[in-house]
């Protein structure tokens, strides 16, 4: 056995949940400048300062610059387990208040949090008013027009099922294939707030923000309910509307096989009534 196998024994591998607000940060990934400030320089940091160790994070979803988070999972490999307590409230005290550890649990190395995951949840938050919001400024995406969920609600419909999404996916998108299978879609008002909940095994990059500029479209009624259709035959973004803001997208969901035995990890945004 060589070095590299002990030492790849003796690690220790943990999960976290972690909530975040994204508004002051360039999204989840590590970049080359530091300047750049991002969650996972953020949580490495911290992870590596309870740990006295250099962390490396996998995430079950990257989320861009601007989107919030309400249950990321996570993993990283330790070569010492300090323990649930350490791992949280440690963690915690040495983070930004904008990010938060939620949960931490001793995982097998067999679990991936990007790999091993099911599918993903995210909620986009729109808020309807005629004046925008100041205490959820970069919370939820500010509208004046009054929007017709009924219609944004049936136009969704078409994206259920295994299909190209290529309409809906960034220029810069580096995923292998096109295709995702959405499970669950829904655009529901509460209040004023109107809510596209919607489900996939996985997503595109800018897929849901996408996909929620199209919806929006049809709720001013400027496009008919059909048009979402339409647009996934053509497989061409040009075709499809303009890109919605970052500010309304929350990762609030990821699923994985029971046999990980993770605690529960789906959570909407907490000014939104529970029903949502």
């Amino acid at each position: 056995m060589t070095n590299s196998d002990i030492s790849r024994l003796s690690q220790k591998r943990i999960a976290l949940a972690v909530e975040y607000a994204g508004t002051a940060f360039n999204g989840w990934q590590k970049q080359e400048s530091p300047s750049l400030g991002t969650i996972q320089e953020e949580i490495e940091r911290a992870l590596g300062q309870v740990a006295d160790a250099d962390i490396k994070t996998i995430c079950a979803g990257r989320t861009d610059a601007g989107v919030h988070a309400t249950c990321q999972v996570v993993h990283f490999d330790t070569p010492i387990d300090r323990g649930e307590k350490a791992w949280i409230r440690g963690v915690n005290s040495l983070l930004p208040d904008s990010i938060r550890v939620l949960w931490a649990k001793n995982v097998s190395e067999e679990f991936h949090a990007r790999f091993s995951a099911t599918s993903r949840r995210y909620q986009y938050v729109i808020y309807q008013r005629d004046t925008a919001p100041a205490i959820m400024a970069g919370h939820v995406t500010h509208v004046r027009d009054l929007l017709d969920c009924v219609a944004m609600h049936n136009a969704a419909q078409h994206l259920l099922g295994e299909q190209d999404f290529s309409v809906f996916r960034a220029a810069g998108c580096q995923a292998n294939t096109p295709f995702r299978n959405v499970s669950q879609v829904s655009v529901t008002r509460q209040g004023r707030f109107i809510v596209i909940d919607i489900r996939a095994n996985a997503f595109l990059q800018h897929m849901v923000r996408n996909i929620t500029g199209a919806l929006l479209d049809i709720g001013r009624g400027e496009q008919d309910a059909d048009w979402i259709k339409q647009l996934i035959g053509l497989k061409d973004r040009a075709r499809s509307s303009a890109t919605a803001a970052p500010d309304g997208l929350y990762l609030v969901g990821v699923s994985y096989p029971a046999e990980f035995k993770l605690p529960a990890c789906e959570a909407i945004p907490a000014f939104l009534p529970s029903s949502a």
